[in-house]
């Protein structure tokens, strides 16, 4: 017995191209899903990386500020520490100063002459006293001035005076204290009095 197919085969065939366009559409979706999908993935470690190495300069920053500040008030505190040794120093200075100034004028002071005031003022020095005669006073500012301590010996005035019924002369002068000028550490000039030997010569 002869059969025959009555169902058209054109539109099996387009049944059977739907069929495969439809599993390439699902293929190519999983395909893009996927793709997407490690995409992000990616990306997102990316991200987290990134944001990990952020976090980590933010912590290092901290930390350096943290120092910086550390080694300001470090250096603070060494500027207060010079300013305390700078001053120390002036006063070990003066107080010494002050020693060999009444030392070398003990050395300079020719007999019959004594004093009966002083007074410095910076490195001034006002002397009055009394002397035999004015021999004496210009024998003390010869002295004064071959002094390696003082210079500048000035007579500012000389008058006959009365003393314990004796005539003498009443004498004011101002002298200088020398202050060779040396250069610290920093650079910077300061006055430094030598060292005086006691005792006459």
């Amino acid at each position: 017995m002869i059969r025959i197919n009555l169902l058209p085969h054109r539109e099996e065939k387009r049944k059977a191209r739907r069929q495969q366009f439809a599993l390439f559409a699902a293929i190519v979706a999983v395909a893009g899903l996927a793709v997407w999908f490690i995409g992000h993935t990616i990306v997102a470690r990316y991200v987290d990386g990134q944001e990990a190495k952020n976090a980590f300069l933010k912590e290092e920053i901290a930390v350096l500020d943290k120092e910086i500040a550390e080694i300001k008030g470090l250096r603070e505190q060494a500027e207060a520490l010079l300013s305390r040794k700078q001053v120390i120093e002036s006063l070990q200075t003066n107080r010494t100063e002050t020693v060999q100034v009444f030392n070398e004028l003990a050395r300079q002071m020719p007999e019959g002459l004594y004093l009966k005031g002083l007074k410095q003022t910076g490195a001034r020095i006002n002397l009055t006293g009394y002397a035999q005669s004015n021999a004496r006073v210009s024998a003390l500012m010869r002295n004064l001035e071959a002094s390696p301590n003082l210079e500048r010996a000035d007579l500012v005035e000389v008058k006959a005076a009365t003393l314990n019924n004796r005539r003498v002369s009443e004498f004011s002068l101002n002298v200088s204290v020398e202050r060779p000028k040396t250069v610290d550490a920093g650079g910077k000039a300061k006055g430094k009095l030598p060292v005086i030997a006691g005792g006459k010569p």
